[in-house]
């Protein structure tokens, strides 16, 4: 445990070195800036009432899902896997005291604290300007469970990525492959609407299974085991390539 805490916190502070990040804050604050001030325009200057303050964290969650949050997933599970066998600095953790498997899992476990602390930026964000919006209190308890349950789609795009970063030789052709596997998921979804649930892509949005009246515990149970097949699949993929990979 305490290699594999080691590998963690060293993942976690090459992630927080990179540029990427403060790009992926910068932008992520801006989308949120940017999608306030539409809303409190309309709201206010237009006369439609788009949203209330509950659901302006939803809506700010909403741009992001299909946006910057895949976008910045790809960028650092490329740089974490390809990218450090590009240019060979992965050599350096390999060929150290621990395993394959704990480097292995120590960089996944990283790439899921960089996704849930991108995702906590973005709600404790959008909760403080859904109070200038309309100054009053936001559902937060369903917020917070609506961004929980984001945290699980994406990182099983990331564990996506990570097997695509293990089969490519190089970072470009990382990213490239993983923005189309990402675009082409969506496009499935929305030309086999009946291949829809068996996509993992659909499930970037079924924190709105809770948002209503009525919450349907099976679907949303059904839903959480296809992501957690998934999960299973491609961490077991991903490790298998990493662990035979050449340096």
């Amino acid at each position: 445990m305490q290699t594999l805490k080691a590998i963690y916190i060293n993942e976690i502070f090459k992630i927080s070195k990179k540029k990427k990040v403060i790009v992926a804050l910068i932008f992520s604050f801006l989308s949120v800036i940017v999608t306030a001030i539409a809303v409190y325009a309309l709201n206010n200057f237009v006369g439609i009432g788009i949203t209330g303050s509950s659901e302006f964290s939803i809506m700010a969650l909403t741009v992001l899902s299909y946006t910057f949050f895949p976008l910045f997933t790809v960028f650092i599970c490329v740089d974490m896997f390809a990218g450090e066998f590009a240019e060979h600095t992965i050599k350096l953790t390999i060929t150290g005291p621990a395993s394959r498997f704990k480097v292995f899992l120590g960089k996944i476990l990283g790439i899921a604290g960089f996704i849930m602390a991108n995702l906590i930026f973005v709600m404790i964000l959008s909760l403080m300007i859904s109070f200038f919006i309309n100054r009053s209190m936001p559902n937060f308890f369903k917020i917070l469970i609506a961004y929980i349950m984001e945290f699980f789609p994406i990182f099983i795009f990331a564990l996506a990525v990570v097997l695509i970063s293990n089969i490519t030789k190089g970072p470009t052709s990382a990213f490239m492959l993983s923005i189309l596997v990402f675009l082409v998921f969506n496009g499935l979804g929305l030309v086999f609407p009946y291949l829809k649930s068996l996509l993992f892509t659909s499930a970037f949005d079924w924190y709105r299974l809770i948002l209503g009246s009525y919450i349907n515990f099976s679907k949303i149970l059904r839903i959480f085991l296809i992501l957690l097949g998934y999960g299973i699949m491609l961490f077991t993929a991903g490790y298998y390539l990493f662990e035979n990979k050449d340096i």
